[in-house]
């Protein structure tokens, strides 16, 4: 299938999923659950929960379990809740005090801070509750636990924004310190999304733990065109603030090395991802598009 229909179907897929997963925004406390759903339907690439789909198609053509496969969609629809959850507090006014978030007001812009907060916490609860889907199948349910609570933990994604904001006060930040907060604020939700698309499949610790890797390499090519795209793009393109790093003298990639040199780190992570996904098995034809995909894109 064409790259780009493939993309499109995967993100009908996963919006169909958003749409019928989640509460209705009538259901009480009302206010509660329209704050979750403007958020998590505000669009987006909806990489993580792609990343999950199109991992478990890869591997499903090779899974030696029996039965009937199981469903990778509340696994994509968890990851999703995670990362809108965490981009919901990272704009509060505590945190990056943000005010637009893919083309709109964020959440505590448009309804209040106390219920953006809130929305943030029903998010991510909800999305360990969607992984109850695989109880009939504990090996599944067990390792999606595991993966999803350790990138989304204190050690990953919430200990990758802590070392964010203690380096937003500290001086000489080093290229392995940067390094290591992207590792854990970026890279880890995006690896974790495409081992739990294999683990849904049932590939073997090998299979996943390559899943992994991609996800790592992947997920650092990401931030470092995040923070490229931060400094040369427009505001209205970006569908957010454009230029709040510089303007918040944040320790970014482009402040440490520069445009050009950044360039080439994405390149080389770029690389790095396409190196790993040539090690898995099947058709891998659609993540290395997706990867390269990623490389150019502009918002």
């Amino acid at each position: 299938m064409d790259f780009t229909v493939q993309l499109q179907t995967y993100r009908q897929r996963i919006e169909l999923a958003l749409q019928t997963h989640l509460p209705s925004a009538e259901t009480p406390p009302a206010r509660l659950h329209a704050a979750m759903r403007y958020s998590l339907e505000a669009g987006g690439k909806r990489l993580r929960p792609v990343l999950v789909l199109a991992a478990a198609d890869l591997f499903s053509a090779h899974s030696s379990a029996s039965g009937p496969e199981a469903d990778p969609l509340p696994a994509a629809v968890a990851i999703e809740c995670i990362h809108t959850y965490s981009l919901i507090h990272d704009d509060l006014p505590c945190m990056d005090n943000d005010d637009l978030r893919r083309g709109r007001p964020t959440a505590h812009k448009q309804f209040d801070e106390a219920t953006a907060l809130l929305a943030g916490d029903a998010l991510l609860t909800h999305a360990f509750w969607k992984l109850s889907a695989y109880a009939s199948e504990p090996a599944i349910v067990a390792g999606l636990l595991a993966e999803l609570g350790r990138a989304a933990g204190s050690e990953q994604l919430i200990g990758g924004q802590m070392e964010d904001l203690l380096a937003e006060k500290k001086s000489g930040v080093t290229t392995e310190e940067l390094r290591s907060i992207h590792l854990k604020k970026t890279a880890a939700m995006i690896s974790a999304s495409l081992a739990m698309g294999g683990i849904v499949a049932q590939a073997n610790p090998v299979e996943v733990e390559t899943l992994r890797t991609i996800g790592r390499h992947l997920g650092l090519a990401f931030q470092i065109v995040d923070d490229l795209l931060d400094a040369t793009a427009d505001t209205a393109t970006l569908g957010k603030t454009a230029g709040k790093d510089a303007k918040a003298d944040k320790t970014t990639y482009v402040k440490l090395y520069g445009l050009a040199a950044s360039r080439q780190l994405a390149r080389e992570q770029n690389d790095a991802a396409l190196a790993a996904i040539a090690l898995l098995p099947g058709n891998t034809s659609f993540l290395v598009a997706l990867v390269q995909t990623i490389a150019a894109r502009t918002n």
